[in-house]
């Protein structure tokens, strides 16, 4: 009996991807820190809406009438609250990948059905849907063998965790790749490689035998370039070939996420 569900993706480079669903429970509770933080922005909001008025009420008021300054004021004020509550989730989760300080702190993400990142098109219409959401997405939730909600649907996203499992690789891994994930966890910023990278260096690795070796030399130098960058390293450290550093970087990602 598994706790969470499970859905495999194939991305359009053909590689297959398994992840673990978010779970209704992580959701609720990445949605309630949310909610916890937009609520306290816009009560600030307001604080600060009100204290404006009372400054400028021997202005707004004339022979106690409301002056249309202070009907202005609260339309003002009733955009900008909209604003907010659209968008935080807009604004995060596109700038962390499908992420939300919620969604960070509960370690799941958004991601679209193709297991590419969520981009801006997608997190506009996920927030969009979201007020209608609110009041039965739980329920589309849980009884969709998905686990979508109708953003999800309309957007072509889904909500996985972030630590995923993918399928078994079969390849040999070199004593010194071994040596060198265990440095590059502390000196690289492992975090930054996305699913769909780790999917391609692992695809890489469990084809490399089957590649004519100068066309295998090319690929791997091209794609241990990529990588380093994603990583934040300056040079593939010296003293180990290409397919030596994906190696390394392949367990050192493994590892980060079964933290």
């Amino acid at each position: 009996m598994r706790l969470f569900n499970k859905i495999s993706l194939q991305t359009p480079e053909s590689v297959e991807l398994e992840f673990t669903l978010a779970g209704i429970g992580n959701r609720s509770f990445a949605l309630i820190i949310d909610y916890l933080i937009l609520g306290f922005s816009i009560i600030l909001v307001w604080i600060i809406t009100i204290f404006l008025i009372w400054q400028l009420a021997p202005q707004i008021f004339t022979d106690g009438i409301l002056n249309r300054t202070i009907q202005w004021i609260w339309a003002i004020q009733s955009l900008i609250t909209f604003a907010i509550y659209m968008g935080y989730f807009v604004f995060f989760e596109t700038i962390w990948q499908g992420q939300t300080p919620g969604k960070k702190w509960t370690k799941i993400r958004v991601i679209r059905d193709n297991g590419k990142p969520e981009r801006l098109p997608q997190a506009i219409l996920r927030a969009l849907l979201r007020p209608v959401d609110d009041l039965i997405g739980v329920f589309l939730i849980t009884l969709s063998a998905q686990e979508k909600r109708i953003g999800d649907l309309v957007a072509g996203t889904i909500v996985i965790q972030n630590e995923q499992v993918f399928k078994s690789a079969n390849f040999e891994i070199s004593s010194e790749a071994e040596n060198l994930a265990k440095q590059l966890k502390i000196e690289s910023e492992i975090d930054n490689l996305l699913p769909e990278d780790f999917a391609t260096i692992r695809d890489f690795l469990q084809r490399r035998q089957n590649i004519i070796l100068q066309h295998q030399h090319q690929i791997s130098r091209k794609l241990a370039e990529q990588v380093k960058d994603i990583v934040q390293l300056e040079e593939v450290p010296e003293g180990y070939s290409n397919s030596q550093f994906l190696e390394a970087i392949y367990l050192a990602y493994q590892r980060n996420s079964k933290y």
